[in-house]
C-alpha cells in the first residue's frame, strides 16, 4: 500500500471527463491532485467541490498543453511552490473525426500538439525529478484507437499510436529508476470528447450502448497508482478485438468493417 498523503498527482485536462474524475478519486484516497487545463474557471469550481467533499485542497494551474513554453513555466512553478511530483497523468487530448481527404493538416497538427507533444513535454518536465528521487509514475491516457484504427479517425488514431510507442520506449529507459510507466487504452467514454470529435452525432449514437462511464475509468486509472501495470485496456472485449486485429487484420476488417464505418 502506498502512502496517499505523500502523493502529488498532476492531471492534465482536468476540467472535465476522465481528468476531472481522476482528480476527484485521488482526493478521495487522500492524495493531493494538481489540476491543469485551459479552463481556469472550471478548475476552480472543481477544486472547490473536491475540497468540500474530501477536505483535500487541490492545486489549480491554467495551462495551454499545446504550448511547450507554457508547460515548462507551469511545471517549474509547481516544483518551486509545491515540490516533487510523484505521479503525472497525461490526460489532456482531443479528437476530430474526418476522412483523410476532408481533414485539414492544421487539425491533424493540433491533435498532435496536444495529444502527443503536450504529453511528451509534460513528461520531460517531471522526469528529471522522478529519476533523481528514484520515485515516480507516469500514466498516459491513450485509446483503443491507437491499437485499432477505424475510418475517419486517421489523425486521432495516429496520435494515440504515437503515444503508445513513446510510452513503451520510455518504460524500458526508466526500468532501473523505480519510475513506472502505464498506458490506459479506453474505448468510447461518455464525456464531452464527442461534442468536438463527432459533430454529426452519428458515431456517438451508434456506440452509445458500448460507452464506458468516465468515473469507472478514472477509478481503474487511479488503481494503477497503487498497483502499477504496463497497460489497462477497457473494456475487455474491445481489448480482445484489438489483439485479434494485430494477428488477423484482414479478417477483422472484413468481418467488422461495416461497424468500423459508422462515423
Amino acid at each position: 500500500m502506498i502512502d496517499w498523503s505523500k502523493q502529488r498527482v498532476v492531471i492534465t485536462g482536468a476540467s472535465s471527463g476522465i481528468g476531472e474524475e481522476v482528480a476527484r478519486e485521488v482526493a478521495r484516497r487522500g492524495g493531493v491532485p494538481i489540476l491543469m487545463a485551459r479552463s481556469y474557471g472550471k478548475l476552480l469550481n472543481i477544486a472547490s467541490e473536491i475540497k468540500e467533499e474530501t477536505g483535500v485542497a487541490p492545486y489549480v494551474f491554467e495551462v495551454d498543453i499545446s504550448n511547450k513554453e507554457d508547460i515548462h513555466d507551469v511545471f517549474l512553478n509547481i516544483k518551486q511552490t509545491i515540490g516533487h511530483v510523484t505521479v503525472l497523468v497525461n490526460n489532456a487530448g482531443f479528437g476530430l473525426f474526418d476522412s483523410v481527404q476532408e481533414a485539414s493538416i492544421e487539425d491533424i497538427e493540433a491533435m498532435f500538439q496536444v495529444n502527443v507533444f503536450g504529453a511528451i513535454s509534460s513528461t520531460k518536465s517531471v522526469l528529471p525529478s522522478m529519476i533523481e528521487k528514484n520515485e515516480g509514475h507516469i500514466i498516459f491516457i491513450a485509446s483503443q484507437a491507437g491499437k485499432l484504427a477505424t475510418p475517419k479517425s486517421s489523425g486521432y488514431s495516429a496520435s494515440k499510436h504515437a503515444i503508445l510507442g513513446f510510452a513503451n520506449s520510455l518504460r524500458m529507459e526508466v526500468a532501473d529508476e523505480n519510475v513506472n510507466v502505464s498506458v490506459v487504452n479506453p474505448g468510447p467514454v461518455r464525456t464531452k470528447f464527442f461534442d468536438m470529435a463527432d459533430k454529426s452525432g452519428e458515431y456517438q449514437k451508434n456506440v452509445e450502448r458500448y460507452m464506458l462511464d468516465s468515473e469507472k475509468v478514472a477509478i481503474k486509472t487511479v488503481d494503477l497508482i497503487e498497483k502499477p501495470k504496463r497497460e489497462l485496456n477497457l473494456p475487455r472485449w474491445m481489448s480482445a478485438a484489438s489483439k485479434l486485429y494485430q494477428v488477423y487484420p484482414t479478417l477483422v476488417e472484413a468481418v467488422a468493417g461495416k461497424q468500423f464505418r459508422k462515423k
